[in-house]
This record gives structure tokens, C-alpha cells and sequence, in this order.
């Protein structure tokens, strides 16, 4: 049994345990490289207040000094208008070097702390180290149980190959690899909370400053009492802002200092188990302790030939089978849910708020059923409390996974225990803040459900509102609440605007098809038609997202957009000219893929909506049946994608094309003569869209919101003699939109 316990997780997370070990092994010896680029004065030489003295006078344009475990001193300050850092000598505040943190020791971390994969990475390399303490624990026993005793430890050992190997190299390592994986598995728990974080703490930001005028930062009392051993990271005011302050964190806690009387205006000492759960991480990365560094360093690099040689053993012993139990995740039905959460998102990002909710309630014993805003049921028989976590799309408008709930509302069957409570996610930017929330909470209430609490608002995906939230809601339902959710900015990639196509430059509909490539030697990230490319405009931090009309294999990513009036993104984007660089991000849309097989499907767009449409057209190389209704303005001036699309109709893999121009000229007399939109040419063709529908056919719909509505509206219409509607079609997977 103990063979068993040792040998099968030792064979599962082989290749994740020695990734781990490398990478640990490169990544030990950096408190040591940083102890020794660092100047460390003797205790009690250096003050906070005078290296911020010495580091003002030679860099005035000083606004972070941090200093890290390895006594490293690094000032981040502003320089022809971009950010710069420097490494410099607290005794002089010169600097030493510019600070640039090594982009493969930066790759090499994230393949230590996550693979490459993203949070998923990080469970996994948490669980990897949660196994390598029964290696280590189950290893340690065995080799006590083959040499004869605990005493037997200190004495030499007998028997050749790998057997001894394995062995000798245990006996050198297990206690280094022990406290690595130990404390490994504890920092992997902390990030998933499964124990509470108390490694940072942050001060309540004070109400009243003295509001002087600035004095001289060496003369600080505050700064002065405290040691430069003690720095953690000192933020400077805002130049000639009387009401800001000084913020400043040590290895004991955190607060803000009066830049004019020197005093400590609040101060939050870091708890004792903060200070514990801050040594556990300086054993784990050896940072502050550069010795010990090169101790777990030295045992990680036995973890390959361990490895090697434990395989070699367990296949001497011809284990003739391993087999892994994939846990399951049970979830839990709505009829026997407690708590309902319900979410409604455009993007996505909603959604990582309402997993940490859900996560916090699990570990609190509650039976958590969680779902989208569109998928109310009828009625939650055990439900006692309901959160709603809902986005706002754009200026008030409803997210799309959202769009059926006020819908589905009325004839929702409210229990007197129900209660509820609503938390909305927006920008402050937009006149219309959070109001799909409001509307939301307002019509819960007229429902008559009883409020659990008042409705909340976030900006931005702000975390500390998200947890100040969860702590009220903690203080009503008597259950701890440690939210924590941080949604990451996406790492971008750089491009160059290779080609440009233009339409309708003259009138208001400016349309242009953008083609970029990877910049340099960078190459492009994987996405497919139908995948979002978000850009961030100059000066603004707001991503917009284009749906993408390529795929990587294309070799291209290419976009179609239309210059909105008094658009920022759109305007950024339509000023460009071939050569020019951007930044952009991927962000994956699964959902909105035409389904494979030769079942028909029956594309419907308008205006620069044709752009994911023909990205799907053109990796139609089976030539199964593929049909397109597009709607434009003007067929001279707006006619996008006009010789592709006959390109694609000449070698079958678009069967059939209709279009529709709400401007069309009568071109004897020079004048609009007619109005057809996209929703007319279906109701013409009416028959043949119905027959299609009645052999499976899947809708992809792309466009603007009220198009997509007036489509929504014809398909009903058409659907009226098969007795269904567009909604069972959606509940089918038949019937897929990207609006906006």
C-alpha cells in the first residue's frame, strides 16, 4: 500500500514535478544574483526618510522606491513622459543600473508557477505540489522501512544501480524538497482560499490631511523612525497636491504619512499569522535568505534523477498497470439549491466575480446552483437567498446572457424565505451606470422578494469594491466572505497594419476592412473567425473588441469596422495607415462558430457584422451549404467584401448570396427609390429559409443590436407554421448571435 502511495502520484505528475523542480531550481538562484547586485547598509545607517532624500535629489521626478527581500533598492519615476526604473545605492541615491527585470527569468516563473496556463496552470502546479508532500512523507517512510530503522539514516547504504541511487539522492534531498513542496502547496492554497490571505494588509485611507505645505522628506519623523531594512515600497504624492500623502509599507503593516507635519495619519499592523504566512514564502522562494536558496536549489536539481531512476524501478518491479480516477465535480441541482447565483455577462468577465462568490459559499457548506440570468427557472423550492451578479452592456443596455430574464420574470413563483440581492458591474464613464442592475433590483423588488441587501455597483472590475461588497454581505448572512477576485489584464501582442480596404469614405457609414500582421519576429496568437480582437485606443484604459474575419492559419488578423460618430476606438483605428503598430489581445468566442457537417447554415449581417461571416465563408473548403443575407447602405459606395464574396459563390463555398441596400438608387432618375433591409430579403425567401430550418439549418446572426432584433422578429415569423420560435432555436444551439 505504501508503494502504491509512493509510486502512482509519483508516475501521474512525473513531467509537472520536474518542470517544477527545474524551473525552482533557476529561479533559487536569484536572491542569491540579487544579494549580489545589492548595496545593504548596516542596521540603523539608513532611514526611509533619508534615501527618499537621496534618491529625490538625484531623480525629482521620483514616485515609488521599493526595496526587496534581497535589500535590492529600485526607484520608479517619470522621464521624457514614460515610466523608467533604476537600481540605486541607498547610500548615495544614485543609481546603480537600469531596472529591468530579465524577460526569461519572467517566462521561467510563470512555467514555474502556472505551465503557461493561466489560473488552470496554477491549480494544477498547486495540486503538483500537494502530491510532492506524499512523495516526499510516503518516500521517506519507505526508504526507513527498507534500511532497517530511523537510525539506519546516517549510516552508509548498500546495493548498486539505480536502486541505490534513488536512495542516496533521497537521503540528500527530502528535507529541502519537503519544506519546497510544503510551503508550495500552503501559497497555492492562500491563492484559491482555501485560508485566508493576511500577507498584505491595506490602511484606511485618512478622512482629514493637514494640508501644509510639503516639507522636506528627510525631515519626516514618520520616515524617519523606521529602518530601511523595514522597507517595503514608499509612494510619493502627487507634486503640489497638498491633500495627498505619503503611502508607505513595511514589512510590519502599512499607512499614510501627512507630507507636511511628518505624521502617521493611519496605520494597519500586519496580523501575526500574516507575518507567518509571509516566512512560509521566504523559505519557499529562498528571497531574503539567499543561502537557503541555494540549499532547495541544489535538492530540487535530484528531482530529474529521481525520476529517472524511480521509473526505472517501478518498471523493474513490471507494474503491469496504473490507473487514475478522474474526480468529478458534483453540482448541484436547482431543487435542492440553497442559494441561487445568476449572472449576466457580454464578456465573460462577470462571470470570474460570481465563481469567487460561489467558491466562498461552497466553503462555507452552502448548496450553490449557478447559472446565466437567461436560465431563470420557474421556481427554487430550497432557495433561500438569490445574488445577481449582472454587467451593464455599453450605456444601459442588457448583457446577452441576460436578455431573457426580465422576460421569464413574471411568471417566476417567489417563496416568503427568498431573498435577494443584486450586484451590477459597469463604467462610471457611461451616463447610464450599472442601470441594467437597477432595472434588475427595481423589478425583483415589484416581484415581491424581499431585499437581502441594497443594490451594489462596481467600476471597472474594481476588487476592493467587490470585496467591501462581500464583506456587507457577509455581516447580513452571518457567513465569512473573503472575495478576492482580480481579473488580470490579457498579455497583448504587437502588430502592424499590413493592407486596408475602404468603403463609403464620403458618406456617413465609413467602413474599412483592417489587415494586420505580427510585428518583428513576433508571431501571431491562435484565434479563428468569430474570436474578439480587444483594443485599448491611447488614452483611454477601456478595451473595445472586434469580432475577427480570419483565422491564425490565414496568416493575417483582419477586422471590419465602421467609424462610429465621436467613437475613440473607431477613430483611433480609421486614422491608422499601412506600417503603422498597434497592440491588441484575443479573447476566445466559442459560441459563435457554424456548426460542422453538411447541415445548411444561414449567415445574416449588416454593415461591418459581414466581417466574422466571411472569415467562416472562407474556411468553407468542404463547400457544404452556406448561405449569406447581408444588408448595406449603398451597393456602389458600401458593398463590402464584394469580390471575395463572388470569388466564394464562383468555387461553392458560399451556395447562395442576398443582399439588401436601405439606399438604393433608382439610377435613371438618381433618387432613393426603396428601403430593403436584411430582415426583408428572409421574409422574400421565407420558403426556402423554413425548409432549411426544417433540415437542421443553423443562424449566425452579426450585427447591430436593433438589426439582430428585426431579424430575431422575421425568423419568428417565419418559424409561425412549425410551431417553434427563435428561443427554442437558441436552446438547440441552432440560432447564434454576436450583436452590438
Amino acid at each position: 500500500m505504501l508503494r502504491k502511495l509512493h509510486g502512482l502520484p509519483s508516475l501521474a505528475v512525473m513531467l509537472f514535478v520536474v518542470t517544477l523542480a527545474c524551473t525552482g531550481a533557476a529561479l533559487s538562484l536569484m536572491p542569491t544574483f540579487h544579494r549580489a547586485a545589492a548595496v545593504i547598509p548596516a542596521a540603523g545607517e539608513v532611514s526611509v526618510a533619508t534615501l527618499a532624500q537621496r534618491v529625490e535629489a538625484h531623480f525629482p521626478q521620483a514616485e515609488r522606491i521599493e526595496r526587496d527581500l534581497s535589500g535590492e533598492v529600485v526607484v520608479h519615476y517619470q522621464q521624457d513622459g514614460k515610466s523608467r526604473a533604476d537600481l540605486v545605492n541607498p547610500l548615495t541615491g544614485e543609481s546603480i543600473a537600469s531596472y529591468q527585470p530579465s524577460a526569461f527569468m519572467i517566462w521561467v516563473k510563470d512555467l514555474h508557477r502556472s505551465f503557461l496556463l493561466g489560473k488552470s496552470g496554477r491549480m494544477l502546479a498547486g495540486f503538483t505540489a500537494g502530491f510532492m508532500v506524499l512523495i516526499c512523507l510516503s518516500g521517506t517512510f519507505l526508504l526507513v522501512r527498507c534500511i532497517g530503522g530511523w537510525k539506519a539514516l546516517v549510516k552508509p547504504f548498500k546495493g548498486t544501480g539505480s536502486k541505490r541511487i534513488h536512495s542516496e539522492l533521497a537521503r540528500f534531498a527530502v528535507l529541502g524538497l519537503l519544506l519546497s513542496s510544503l510551503s508550495g502547496a500552503y501559497m497555492s492554497a492562500l491563492r484559491f482560499n482555501v485560508f485566508t490571505d493576511h500577507t498584505y494588509v491595506e490602511a484606511s485611507f485618512p478622512e482629514t490631511v493637514s494640508g501644509g505645505k510639503s516639507a522636506a522628506v528627510g525631515s519626516l519623523a514618520a520616515l524617519k523612525s523606521i529602518d530601511l531594512s523595514e522597507l517595503s515600497e514608499l509612494i510619493s504624492p502627487v507634486p503640489n497636491d497638498t491633500q495627498d500623502v505619503y503611502s508607505l509599507t513595511t514589512r510590519h503593516g502599512s499607512g499614510f504619512v501627512d507630507q507636511s507635519t511628518g505624521q502617521w495619519l493611519t496605520f494597519q499592523p500586519l496580523p501575526e499569522s500574516g507575518a507567518i504566512q509571509q516566512w512560509i514564502s521566504r523559505l519557499h522562494t529562498g528571497e531574503g535568505l539567499w543561502w537557503l536558496g541555494l540549499i532547495l536549489g541544489a535538492s530540487a536539481l535530484t528531482v530529474p534523477v529521481l525520476s529517472y531512476t524511480g521509473i526505472q524501478s517501478w518498471w523493474q518491479r513490471r507494474s503491469l498497470s496504473i490507473t487514475q480516477k478522474n474526480s468529478q465535480v458534483n453540482k448541484v441541482d436547482i431543487s435542492q439549491a440553497d442559494t441561487i447565483i445568476l449572472v449576466g455577462s457580454e464578456g465573460n468577465t462577470t462571470w470570474g466575480f460570481a465563481r469567487d462568490l460561489q467558491a466562498n459559499l461552497s466553503k462555507a457548506g452552502c448548496k450553490i446552483h449557478c447559472a446565466e440570468m437567461n436560465q431563470l427557472s420557474e421556481h427554487y423550492p430550497q432557495a433561500k437567498r438569490l445574488f445577481i451578479l449582472t454587467s451593464t452592456y455599453g450605456n444601459g443596455d442588457v448583457p446577452s446572457s441576460a436578455h431573457q430574464f426580465l422576460v421569464k420574470l413574471p411568471v417566476f413563483k417567489v417563496d416568503q424565505t427568498l431573498q435577494f440581492a443584486v450586484l451590477g458591474f459597469g463604467d462610471q464613464q457611461f451616463p447610464q451606470f450599472c442601470q441594467y442592475a437597477l432595472d434588475v433590483d427595481a423589478a425583483l423588488q415589484n416581484k415581491g422578494i424581499s431585499r437581502l441587501h441594497n443594490v451594489g455597483l462596481i467600476n471597472r472590475n474594481s476588487t476592493a469594491q467587490f470585496r467591501e461588497w462581500g464583506n456587507r454581505i457577509s455581516d447580513v448572512i452571518g457567513i465569512p466572505l473573503a472575495l478576492t477576485h482580480n481579473p488580470l489584464p490579457t498579455p497583448t501582442v504587437k502588430l502592424t497594419l499590413l493592407d486596408r480596404e475602404d468603403y463609403g469614405r464620403e458618406g456617413l457609414a465609413a467602413t474599412s476592412i483592417f489587415r494586420f500582421s505580427a510585428k518583428g519576429s513576433h508571431l501571431l496568437p491562435s484565434f479563428e473567425a468569430g474570436d474578439l480582437m480587444g483594443i485599448v485606443p491611447p488614452g483611454d484604459d477601456v478595451a473595445r473588441f472586434y469580432s475577427l474575419a480570419s483565422s491564425t492559419t490565414d496568416g493575417v488578423l483582419e477586422i471590419c469596422v465602421r467609424k462610429q460618430l465621436h467613437g475613440v476606438c473607431s477613430g483611433y483605428l480609421h486614422g491608422l495607415k499601412v506600417g503603422d503598430g498597434i497592440e491588441g489581445f484575443i479573447r476566445h468566442n466559442p459560441e459563435f462558430r457554424p456548426a460542422v457537417g453538411s447541415t445548411p447554415v444561414i449567415l445574416i449581417g449588416a454593415g461591418a457584422g459581414i466581417g466574422p461571416l466571411a472569415g467562416f465563408i472562407r474556411k468553407n473548403t468542404q463547400r457544404n451549404p452556406m448561405f449569406l443575407y447581408w444588408g448595406g447602405r449603398n451597393e456602389e459606395a458600401d458593398f463590402l467584401y464584394q469580390r471575395d464574396l463572388g470569388r466564394y459563390l464562383d468555387d461553392h463555398r458560399l451556395t447562395g448570396l442576398q443582399t439588401a441596400f436601405s439606399q438604393a438608387k433608382n439610377q435613371a432618375a438618381g433618387q432613393i427609390t426603396e428601403k430593403t433591409y436584411v430582415q426583408d430579403k428572409l421574409l422574400q425567401d421565407q420558403t426556402a429559409v423554413r425548409q432549411m430550418l426544417e433540415q437542421g439549418a443553423q443562424i449566425l446572426v452579426c450585427g447591430g443590436r436593433d438589426m439582430a432584433a428585426g431579424v430575431a422578429q422575421a425568423i419568428n415569423d417565419i418559424l409561425k407554421p412549425l410551431q417553434i420560435n427563435v428561443d427554442v432555436l437558441k436552446a438547440q444551439g441552432r440560432y447564434l448571435e454576436d450583436v452590438y
